[in-house]
């Protein structure tokens, strides 16, 4: 999982621009809506640390570099335009930005596959890569 310094600033970033849907943040359970309703859930699913210059103790680099996911949940009637359309807005949000010492990369598109449907909902993903500089 990201650091927890990512993960502040992942969240950061969706709360303050992201009203579309409710978010879920990792290690939070609960039901889905009982209504239906849409909702994001953030991940982290990968995520590495490399040693990438050396100094004094407090002056050494580290980058971690692992992947942002967010997994949009829909209801099946709202059909796929709205789905997709969320994927692209977060896409947007998180493409090619720098935030709080996160940097990101291109977004991945969502992917089409009979794996999206899951009962009575209709489930997409984007992935962002990102990086962050840790000194110790």
């Amino acid at each position: 999982m990201a650091s927890a310094a990512v993960v502040t600033a992942v969240e950061a970033r969706l709360v303050a621009n992201w009203t579309d849907t409710p978010i879920i943040s990792p290690n939070i359970t609960g039901d889905t809506p009982a209504d239906g309703s849409p909702f994001l859930t953030l991940q982290f699913p990968v995520a590495t640390e490399v040693h990438v210059g050396m100094a004094d103790v407090g002056n050494r680099t580290f980058r971690e570099e692992g992947t942002i996911r967010f997994v949009l949940t829909i209801a099946r009637v709202l059909g796929q335009g709205v789905i997709l359309k969320y994927c692209g807005d977060l896409a947007a949000l998180f493409r090619a930005v720098q935030f709080d010492g996160v940097s990101t990369f291109a977004a991945s598109p969502p992917v089409l596959t009979n794996e999206n449907d899951q009962g009575n909902y209709w489930v997409m993903s984007v992935s962002v890569p990102y990086y962050f500089y840790i000194f110790a």
